[in-house]
């Protein structure tokens, strides 16, 4: 329902801001131009979509020999003891904790597919333990901020759209959108543990969030001691030296399990192929929006009134052209998508906003969308303070990837 309202102000606001300046400006130009970018924007979306079918195809395949090869079970095993901690109010041995544990470990991997029904899964059995069947139960609150922050280790899409659009080196993100996906779950884990009073100071809470804030710490402190040319070279060369030994590792655990590796990769690149397909009625839709708000003015009139209000105050303004996407993100995954889209092929995807607003995508998830999926498939209606936990995890979501990308690329 947001996605539909934000569509139909793309062109409702285009539309009136182009007549305006027809009546007062006598520009005759404005709606050809309009009627142009539609075309030019769907094109654009198609040829994208296409180029996008082999890169997806590969990864889809790769993520499969990973799930096949039991990867979630690892992340299973290794997250298990500092999640329980996390979740009280669930029995050890209850059933929805499998399903959640595992629902979160594929989100960190990026497997989407797998993720959703094993949240629907948890969040089901996690509603049996509810006294109160319309409102959210603490755990349930926890798991949907922990799912709306997504810390998130592998995102294969955000450098699949990077590659398509001409970045020299799609992957050169890598290492800043782990850092400002960390800030963002330790900020929604952090404020949900403050309202539900869990002790943040309990000894295997403190290994685990100390641990991982010392090694993202460490990391920052040491490209901050770097020139912009080392910390380019350095950050490409160690992020995909981390991709390919996460290939092989998935390719060595599949083959463990006596997994046949190669059907494996067939089934997962027919899905994706299926699923770039799938997207392009959907990137279609959102780009020709965002073509008339940008091709209309009302994009530059939003950002240079941002920058008016921020330079004022005396900051620097290079990062406002990536605010549109930090700004859709809570509200529309594929909204937010295309406005990383649009800001790559007008900036360039080797730009600063460029690689900005691919650091602000994958920097959070979308909390209005989780939201209404998890608690609307067990029919919660009072989700308390969830929302107000997401929003907060999502601000420090955006303000951590505009600081680690001024340190990585400005």
């Amino acid at each position: 329902m947001v996605l539909n309202y934000i569509w139909i102000s793309f062109f409702l606001i285009a539309f009136v801001i182009a007549l305006i300046r027809l009546i007062f400006t006598g520009d005759t130009e404005i709606f050809p131009a309009l009627m142009n970018s539609t075309y030019d924007t769907s094109k654009t979306a198609f040829e994208l979509a296409l180029g996008l079918t082999g890169v997806l195809a590969l990864w889809s395949g790769i993520m499969k020999i990973g799930e096949k090869g039991g990867i979630v079970e690892v992340f299973y095993k290794y997250l298990g003891p500092f999640l329980r901690k996390i979740f009280p109010d669930i029995p050890p041995n209850h059933p929805s904790i499998g399903p959640l544990i595992m629902n979160i470990s594929a989100n960190m991997l990026g497997l989407d597919n797998a993720a959703t029904p094993l949240g629907l899964k948890a969040m089901e059995g996690m509603q049996e333990l509810n006294n109160k069947k319309d409102t959210a139960s603490n755990s349930q609150i926890m798991f949907l901020v922990l799912n709306t922050s997504s810390l998130t280790i592998l995102p294969i899409t955000i450098m699949l759209y990077r590659g398509q659009l001409g970045a020299a080196d799609p992957s050169d993100v890598f290492i800043p959108i782990l850092i400002a996906t960390f800030f963002s779950s330790l900020a929604g884990l952090i404020s949900v543990s403050l309202f539900q009073k869990i002790n943040l100071f309990d000894k295997t809470i403190l290994l685990y969030m100390g641990g991982i804030t010392l090694f993202i710490t460490s990391i920052i402190v040491y490209f901050s001691t770097l020139s912009k040319e080392s910390v380019s070279l350095i950050s490409s060369t160690a992020g995909n030296t981390l991709l390919f030994t996460i290939v092989v590792y998935f390719i060595v655990l599949a083959m463990r399990k006596k997994e046949n590796v190669y059907e494996a990769f067939i089934e997962g690149a027919k899905d994706g192929f299926k699923v770039a397909v799938t997207i392009i009625p959907y990137l279609v839709a959102m780009l020709v929006a965002i073509g008339l708000f940008r091709t209309s003015g009302a994009m530059d009139y939003l950002i240079n009134g941002v920058s008016a209000i921020v330079g004022w105050a005396g900051f620097n303004t290079d990062f406002i052209p990536a605010m549109p996407t930090a700004l859709m993100k809570p509200l529309s995954g594929s909204g937010a998508r295309g406005m990383m889209i649009d800001t790559m092929t007008t900036y360039g995807a080797d730009s600063f906003v460029g690689r900005l607003s691919s650091v602000m995508q994958g920097s959070t998830e979308t909390t209005f969308y989780v939201l209404a999926v998890y608690f609307g498939a067990v029919n919660i209606r009072n989700s308390r303070y969830a929302v107000t936990c997401g929003l907060i995890a999502d601000f420090t979501g955006i303000i951590a990837a505009i600081a680690v990308s001024y340190l990585f690329f400005y």
